[in-house]
Formats: structure tokens, sequence, C-alpha cells
């Protein structure tokens, strides 16, 4: 009788055990990273509350009580690298603070999608961007505040109004049609940007980064194909793939 079960060349997580911070309602996150992880590479997930007070002395303090246990909870895993993998939750802090801050605990290389999604646009040597997201205006304005101070400009930013009468609909994020998504980045774009930044790991964009780099004759980065980027480079593996634009195929 001959074997019919998939002939790989690693076990899971033989060549490396990448691990990811979930924000609670998040349902995208994981998917996506399954779906780019290659062979002999694996995704760990756990999960930890959003934090909209980080100003305040105690809001700091539980912020990285939380990110602290999710941290140890990973590391427990023995992987290789981790991500915080939440856009706006990780703008809340200077660029590499959390994921300094997750290293002095892990001992091991951390990323958060912030730092993911600047490094990236380091990468392309990308200056400018468009903006298009699926919040409120009062959360794009502070992610364009965000990539001004590491000297990323916005020229324009477009969101689809999800949380403006509060977190509880976040949840919507993760349903919005393909159709519309695709619909809002077109319509975000502006000739002056050199690429396209696709805010929030719930933003089910995977799928459709190379059709938007083709339309729009530009990079697409989105949250979870650069903390994917990220990780997966932090953790040794170098592997370029086809279907999820320039970043991942050529760097």
């Amino acid at each position: 009788m001959t074997a019919s079960f998939r002939n790989t060349s690693y076990s899971y997580g033989q060549r490396a055990k990448i691990g990811v911070i979930v924000p609670p309602t998040n349902t995208v996150n994981e998917a996506e990273w399954n779906i780019m992880a290659p062979d002999g590479v694996s995704v760990h997930s756990t999960r930890m509350p959003l934090h909209a007070d980080t100003s305040s002395k105690e809001g700091k303090q539980a912020l990285y009580k939380d990110v602290q246990q999710a941290t140890l909870y990973l590391t427990s895993a023995r992987l290789n690298a981790i991500a915080y993998g939440c856009t706006a939750g990780s703008m809340v802090l200077p660029l590499t603070e959390l994921s300094d801050f997750m290293e002095g605990h892990a001992k091991l290389p951390c990323v958060t999608t912030a730092s993911s999604i600047v490094n990236a646009l380091r990468t392309l040597n990308i200056t400018k961007v468009a903006l298009a997201t699926p919040y409120h205006d009062a959360l794009n304005k502070h992610e364009v505040a965000f990539l001004g101070k590491v000297g990323v400009i916005v020229t324009h930013e477009q969101g689809l109004g999800i949380g403006a009468n509060g977190p509880h609909e976040y949840i919507e994020i993760a349903q919005t049609p393909a159709t519309k998504i695709f619909d809002h980045v077109i319509t975000a774009d502006r000739t002056d940007a050199e690429a396209m930044v696709i805010s929030c790991t719930d933003f089910p964009v995977l799928n459709m980064i190379n059709d938007l780099e083709n339309r729009l004759g530009k990079p697409v980065i989105t949250s979870n194909q650069a903390t994917f980027w990220a990780v997966l480079r932090a953790a040794g593996i170098n592997d370029q793939f086809e279907n999820y634009g320039i970043l991942l195929r050529n760097h």
C-alpha cells in the first residue's frame, strides 16, 4: 500500500517556530500567517487584551504586564522569534520600545507590526505612502502621526470608519467583503505615494496583494505580510515567495 501523506522536507517547526501575540477579536492574523508559512516553519499564538490608555503611568504598566505575560507564554514553546501582531496596538509607543521590552524577557528576537511596516518601507527605500485602513478617523490620524515621527510621509489616508462607535465594532473588520477592501484600497491611492500601506492585522488582504500591486503599479505593504516577513527573517528563514508582493518576493 502506497503512503498518501504529504511528503515534506521538514517536520512541523523543524526549521523554525515563530510566535505571534494576537489581539482578542482578531481572526485573520493566524489564518494568513499559516497560509504563508513554508515547510518546516510552524506558527504559534497567544492572545492579549488591547490597551487604549498608554499615556498614563498606570496604563503603560498594564500594557507591559500583559505583553510580558503573553511573551513568556510563547517562550515556553522554545520559539525562534516572536511578533506582537497588532498595528494600532504597537504604534502606541516609540518604534522599538515594545520589541526591546519583549526581547528583554524572551531572550530571543522580537518584532512588532509597527516596526515591521517601517522596516519594510526602509528596505524598499520608500518615504511617501498612501494609507488604507478599516479604522475610524481618530485612529487613522494616530497612525499618520506615528509614521511621520519615523520619517514616513502619508500623502493620503482613508478608512472605513469601523470602531467609530466603540471597540465592539472591531469584530466587523474581518468580515469586510474582499471586493469592498479591494475598491477601498484603489480609491485610497494617490499618484505621489511610492507605496500603499494597508493597515490592520485583522484585515483580510493577503490574497489580493499581487493584484493590487499590478493595478497600482507600486509596492503594497500590509500589516500581516510585513510582520510575517520581519519575524521570519528574525528567525533566520530567508525563503522568498511569489504570491505576497514584492517585499516577500525580493527581500
